[in-house]
């Protein structure tokens, strides 16, 4: 089988541009006779086809962008969706939202139908069973074919593209810092497994604070989540352990609001006995009796980011190097943390 062609091959086994064979196999009349017979015999032999996708980034602009995440439920997300929406609208453009269920299947898949000539570029946060398999075929092919992409939250460092990421250690590292001042010293994690980004990240700031604070790191303390398990029983066990915490730090709200169900089942006293505090300001935290403390991620805003990212990268007006913007978080505290003296 013949070794598939591409105009960067064949500019290069001429010692031309890739604009002069491009020219050449639409037969301009720019190249000469003979180098275009011989770039188009060449082109042949190799059966060599155009890329599609290449051809319609350069002829049609749709004015519309594409978002894939990985799932739709999650307060995060939605007030993602709201900052891409809301500032493509006033650069005008329109938003096509496509949701992976954390599957790398139905990422690629996602993929696969918004590129197709459907967006002008795409904005992603990558879905747990990409990371887990790290396959990123996906990705790499859109970078080949320089497709203007975004990464945001849940990104893959060895993607050449924007990125917008909330600054996931800083926020754990102060939710520590504050559980320490109200007097907690042992500071249950709760966390993803590993190959999420982000809960890797939180885990890092967790162990930060507690070795600046001089508190000991008891690797018994910290728990990591299966997402595909039932979550309740998986966080069950962190109360019926003899390693008894008297804090917790989850990092979303769903952990943590479960942590708070188990708590008050147990009859224990929030936040006397248990303080908890939880990634993610949402709607949950908000209204679970008592209100959880929360890291306030702010997802509009890294949405309008991750939107003008893209934007100015399909118009052509951003910089050659590829920008990483990290938003910072800030603490809202609530009464799963604040005791009264």
């Amino acid at each position: 089988m013949k070794t598939r062609i591409t105009l960067k091959k064949i500019a290069s086994e001429f010692g031309v541009s890739i604009s002069t064979v491009s020219k050449a196999l639409k037969g301009s009349h720019e190249i000469s006779e003979e180098v275009r017979e011989r770039i188009q015999a060449f082109a042949d032999f190799y059966n060599y086809k155009p890329n599609n996708l290449a051809l319609q980034l350069r002829n049609q602009k749709t004015s519309v962008i594409g978002v894939i995440i990985p799932e739709i439920v999650h307060h995060f997300f939605s007030t993602v969706i709201d900052g891409i929406e809301q500032y493509a609208n006033k650069r005008g453009y329109n938003v096509m939202v496509c949701v992976s269920n954390e599957s790398y299947e139905k990422e690629v898949l996602n993929f696969n139908v918004l590129t197709n000539g459907s967006v002008d570029g795409l904005i992603v946060s990558v879905a747990r069973g990409t990371q887990k398999n790290k396959k990123y075929n996906h990705f790499e092919a859109l970078i080949k074919d320089e497709f203007p992409l975004v990464m945001f939250d849940r990104i893959i460092e060895s993607i050449e593209c924007d990125k917008v990421i909330i600054d996931d250690v800083g926020g754990a590292y102060n939710a520590v810092e504050h559980l320490i001042e109200i007097g907690s010293k042992k500071i249950a994690l709760l966390t993803t497994q590993d190959y999420i980004t982000v809960g890797s990240l939180r885990k890092e700031g967790y162990l930060k604070a507690l070795k600046n604070a001089g508190l000991e790191i008891d690797e018994s303390l910290i728990y990591k989540i299966n997402d595909s398990e039932n979550l309740y029983e998986q966080i069950k066990k962190v109360f019926n352990s003899k390693n008894q915490p008297d804090a917790i730090l989850a990092v979303n709200e769903i952990y943590a609001a479960n942590a708070l169900i188990i708590a008050k089942e147990r009859g224990l006293s929030i936040p006397n006995d248990i303080a908890i505090i939880g990634f993610t300001s949402g709607l949950i935290s908000e209204f679970t009796s008592p209100p959880l403390t929360s890291v306030v991620q702010h997802g509009y805003l890294m949405g309008e980011h991750a939107a003008e990212l893209l934007i100015n990268r399909i118009e052509h007006i951003s910089p050659t190097e590829y920008q990483k913007e990290v938003i910072s978080t800030n603490l809202k505290i609530r009464k799963s943390t604040f005791i009264e003296n």
